[in-house]
C-alpha cells in the first residue's frame, strides 16, 4: 500500500473513530495492520477498497456526524447548553415535571446558539424554532454511598456473591436470605453476578457474562415453589429432584448446567400449565400488565427463546439467528410474526418466566431493604451480549455485528482476549437518541441499589475483533464516553442507586478523573495494589499500605476472573496457570502443573511475606500453611474506600477461582470449572462457623469510623 493510500486509510479509519495506532500495556507504540482496518471499517459498512469507495465513505461519515441532526441533546445540570442548526432564538422547554419554561438563546458566532443553564435533571421537551428536540440534563454526580447514609456507624461494606454458586441453583429466594443474613452481620450491600438473560435452550452457554440478552434476566434462577406455592411445585415435580437439586446434590461441588437447567425450566413449564388453569384474577392481570410494560421488546425476547429452541432441534443448541432461514432475521417481518402467532403458547411461557424472574429479583432486592440493608443489592452489568442471542436479533441497527469485543495482549494474557461479544455501534447510539444504552442502563437498574458496570474502559473506547480473525489483530474504536457517563449519571440518580466501574487493565489518560467527577467509584483489587514497582530488600514486590489506597474506589480482596485470598496464598492460580496454558516445549502438562516453576513459587514466597508486612508488621513470619484470612480481608477493609466488597470465597476461605479467562469452562482434563463452582453452603449455618465469625468481627472492627 503506497503512503497516500495508506494515509487515506488512517483518515477514513480515525473518522470512523478506529485507532490506527495505539500504546500496548507495555507502552510500547502499536500501528494497526492496513487490512484490519479495511476489514472493520467494511463490517462497520464504511467501504474502503478503492479511492471512491473512500471518498464516498468519508462523506457518508461526515453527513453522520453532523450533531445538529440528532434529536436528542446530552447536557451538564447548571450549564449552558450549546446547540446548532436550530433557527430562531425563542425557546420553550417542557420539564419532566410539566412546568414550562420560556426564554431567548444567546447566538453565538459560529453559528451556535446557547440556552441558559437548566438546574433540575431530566429528560426535558425543546422547542426552538422548527426544531423540536430532547435535552437529557444531567447531574454532576452519582449517588453516593454517603448520600445513602450506609453504615450505621461503620463505613459500608457488602458480600459478593456469585448467584449461580449459591444454594438451590442460586435461586433468587436464596439470594434474598443471603441479604437478609449479610444484613445482620453488618452488611450494607450485595453485590452479584450478572443476572441477564441466558439461552433456555442451550445450558452449555452458561458464563453470566456472555448473555443473550441484558433486557431481561435469567430465568434458571427461579425458585419453582415461589410461583404458585410449595404445593403447586410439589405437584409440578414428577421426581424430588425434578427441578434440579437431585442433579446438584450428585456432585454438590459443581453446577452441572446440562442436567439442572432442563430439569428447572421441566418444572416451570408445567407450573405454567397450573398457571393457566389456576391463577387468580389478580394474578393474571399482574402477568397482563407486565407484558403490556415489557412491550415489544419482550415479546420479541420471547419469540427469539422460542425460536432458538425450535431451530435447535435441527441446528443444534449452538445456533444462533444468523443460522435460521434468512425470513426470520427480521423479528418484525412477516415469518417472525406468523411463527409466533402459530407458537404463541411457547411464546407466552416465555413471557411468564420472565415475570416470574422480575417479581424473585425484585423480592430479594426488597428482603435486603426490609433487613436493613441501605443499599442493598449491587447489579452487574455485562460489556456486551452473544452475537448469536436474543438482543443482537432484535435490536440489529444498534449493534456491531460481525466483530467482537475483546482485549489486546497483555502481561496475564500474551495472546489477548476474545470475548465473543457483540456491543453497541457509536454511531448508531447516538442517531438513536441513545436508546438502547439507557434501556439496558434502565434494565440493571431495575432491581437493585447500585449497579457495577463490567469493564466501564469501554465507555470510552472498545477493542474489536473482526469474525474469524486473531485475538491480536483487533483495534481500538473509540465510543462517545463524556454522553455515556453523563447518561449513565442521569439513570443512576434517577434510580437514587450508586455506580461502580470496573477500571481495571491498560486505562486511558484522565479516564479515571472522569469517573471520579462523575461520582461513579472505581475499583482498587488486593493484587493490583502495588507500591510502584518498589521491591523490598529480598526482591519482593512491595504492597501499597491500605491507608494509602484510593479514597474514591471500592476497595475488594479479589474479582471474579481473579485468585481467591485462599487461591493465592496456596499458589492454586499458579497450578492451574501451567496446567490450561503450559509453557511452550512442555510435553506432560499434568507432571509439570504439579509444581509451579521454581521462580514462581519463589516469587509468591516473597509476595506472601511482603503482603504479611502490610497485614501485620510486628508479627514476624507469615502462617507457613493456612492463610490468614480474616487479617487480610480485614487489612483490606481498612482501606478509605467508601465500600469495601468482600467476595463470599474469600468469607468462606474457598480456593479456587470463580472463572479463568480464556480457559475452556467444564470439568474435563484441560478445563477449568469456570462458572460451575457451588458453595455447597446452608446459607444461614454458615454465619455460625468460627472462621466466618472471626472474618466478620474483623471486617466490622476495620471499617470502624475513626473518632
Amino acid at each position: 500500500m503506497s503512503r497516500p493510500e495508506a494515509e487515506a486509510l488512517h483518515g477514513l479509519a480515525r473518522a470512523a473513530g478506529l485507532l490506527p495506532e495505539w500504546r500496548d500495556a507495555f507502552g510500547a507504540p502499536r500501528t494497526v495492520a492496513p487490512e484490519v482496518l479495511a476489514g472493520m471499517l467494511e463490517r462497520m459498512g464504511f467501504p474502503c477498497g478503492t479511492t471512491d469507495d473512500l471518498r464516498e465513505s468519508l462523506h457518508k461519515l461526515e453527513s453522520k456526524a453532523d450533531t445538529a441532526r440528532r434529536p436528542l441533546v446530552v447536557a451538564d445540570a447548571g450549564r449552558s447548553i450549546e446547540l446548532r442548526g436550530v433557527t430562531g432564538l425563542k425557546y420553550k422547554v417542557e420539564l419532566e415535571s410539566g412546568e414550562m419554561l420560556f426564554g431567548t438563546a444567546n447566538p453565538g458566532a459560529d453559528g451556535s446558539v446557547a440556552i441558559p443553564a437548566i438546574r433540575r435533571p431530566g429528560y426535558h421537551r425543546l422547542l426552538i424554532g422548527e426544531r423540536r428536540l430532547t435535552l437529557a440534563v444531567c447531574p454532576l454526580r452519582c449517588p453516593t454511598v454517603e448520600d445513602r447514609k450506609a453504615g450505621h456507624g461503620i463505613r459500608p461494606w457488602g458480600i459478593g456473591a456469585q448467584l449461580y454458586s449459591l444454594s438451590g441453583l442460586g435461586a433468587y429466594a436464596q439470594l434474598a436470605g443471603l441479604a437478609g443474613q449479610a444484613a445482620k452481620n453488618g452488611a450494607s450491600a450485595l453485590a452479584i453476578s450478572p443476572a441477564h438473560a441466558m439461552f433456555s435452550a442451550d445450558p452449555s452457554r452458561f458464563s453470566p457474562y456472555s448473555p443473550s440478552s441484558r433486557l431481561f434476566l435469567n430465568v434458571a434462577h427461579i425458585e419453582p415453589s415461589r410461583v404458585l406455592g410449595p404445593d403447586a411445585a410439589a405437584e409440578a415435580r414428577d421426581a424430588p429432584a425434578a427441578d434440579g437439586r437431585g442433579a446438584m446434590a450428585a456432585d454438590s461441588r459443581y453446577v452441572h448446567w446440562e442436567r439442572v437447567l432442563p430439569a428447572r425450566l421441566s418444572i416451570l413449564r408445567r407450573l405454567f400449565g397450573l398457571f393457566r388453569n389456576r391463577a387468580t384474577e389478580e394474578q393474571r392481570r399482574a402477568l397482563a400488565e407486565f407484558c403490556r410494560q415489557g412491550g415489544h421488546a419482550l415479546r420479541h425476547h420471547a419469540c427469539y427463546e422460542a425460536l432458538h429452541a425450535h431451530y435447535s432441534a435441527s441446528l443444534g443448541a449452538g445456533c444462533g439467528w444468523r443460522d435460521w432461514p434468512a425470513e426470520l432475521h427480521d423479528p418484525e417481518g412477516r415469518a417472525a410474526q406468523d411463527f409466533a402467532r402459530e407458537n404463541a403458547l411457547d411464546v407466552d411461557f416465555h413471557m411468564f418466566l420472565q415475570w416470574q424472574a422480575s417479581r424473585g429479583l425484585a423480592g430479594a432486592q426488597r428482603a435486603a431493604k426490609d433487613a436493613g440493608m441501605d443499599i442493598g443489592l449491587i447489579a452487574d452489568l455485562a460489556i456486551g451480549v452473544d452475537a448469536r442471542g436474543s438482543q443482537v436479533w432484535s435490536r440489529q441497527s444498534e449493534m456491531l455485528v460481525g466483530a467482537s469485543v475483546g482485549a489486546p495482549p497483555d502481561i496475564y494474557q500474551p495472546l489477548g482476549q476474545n470475548w465473543g461479544l457483540s456491543t453497541f455501534s457509536p454511531w448508531s447510539l447516538a442517531d438513536e437518541s441513545y436508546a438502547g444504552f439507557l434501556e439496558t442502563l434502565r434494565a440493571g437498574f431495575a432491581h437493585a441499589g447500585g449497579l457495577r458496570i463490567d469493564h466501564i474502559l469501554g465507555y470510552g473506547r472498545m477493542w474489536l475483533i473482526e469474525e474469524g480473525a486473531d485475538s491480536r489483530d483487533g483495534v481500538y474504536l473509540r465510543y462517545p464516553l463524556d454522553d455515556m457517563l453523563r447518561l449513565l449519571t442521569l439513570e443512576a440518580w434517577r434510580s437514587g442507586a450508586v455506580v461502580i466501574g470496573e477500571n481495571l487493565g491498560t486505562v486511558p489518560e484522565d479516564f479515571n478523573d472522569k469517573l471520579e467527577r462523575r461520582g461513579i467509584m472505581g475499583t482498587s483489587v488486593l493484587w493490583f495494589e502495588r507500591s510502584n514497582g518498589e521491591h523490598s530488600e529480598d526482591g519482593a514486590p512491595g504492597f501499597t499500605p491500605a491507608d494509602q489506597w484510593p479514597d474514591w474506589t471500592m476497595a475488594t480482596s479479589t474479582t471474579h476472573d481473579l485468585p481467591t485470598v485462599a487461591g493465592w496464598w496456596k499458589g492454586r492460580d499458579l497450578h492451574w496457570r501451567r496446567l490450561l496454558f503450559p509453557p511452550e516445549g512442555v510435553e506432560d502438562v499434568h507432571a509439570d502443573a504439579a509444581g509451579a516453576s521454581e521462580s514462581e513459587t519463589n516469587t509468591r514466597a516473597l509476595e506472601r511475606v511482603q503482603l504479611w508486612r502490610q497485614v501485620s508488621p510486628l508479627t514476624g513470619k507469615p502462617p507457613p500453611s493456612e492463610p490468614p484470612l480474616a487479617e487480610i480481608l480485614a487489612f483490606v477493609a481498612k482501606a478509605p474506600s467508601p465500600l469495601f466488597m468482600l467476595p463470599l470465597e474469600d468469607l468462606l476461605g474457598v480456593e479456587e477461582q470463580p472463572n479463568i479467562p480464556g480457559s475452556r469452562a467444564g470439568l474435563e482434563a484441560g478445563r477449568y470449572p469456570s462458572w460451575m463452582q457451588a458453595l455447597g453452603e446452608d446459607i444461614e449455618a454458615m454465619w455460625s462457623s468460627e472462621r466466618v465469625r472471626k472474618t466478620i468481627e474483623a471486617v466490622n472492627k476495620a471499617r470502624a469510623r475513626q473518632p
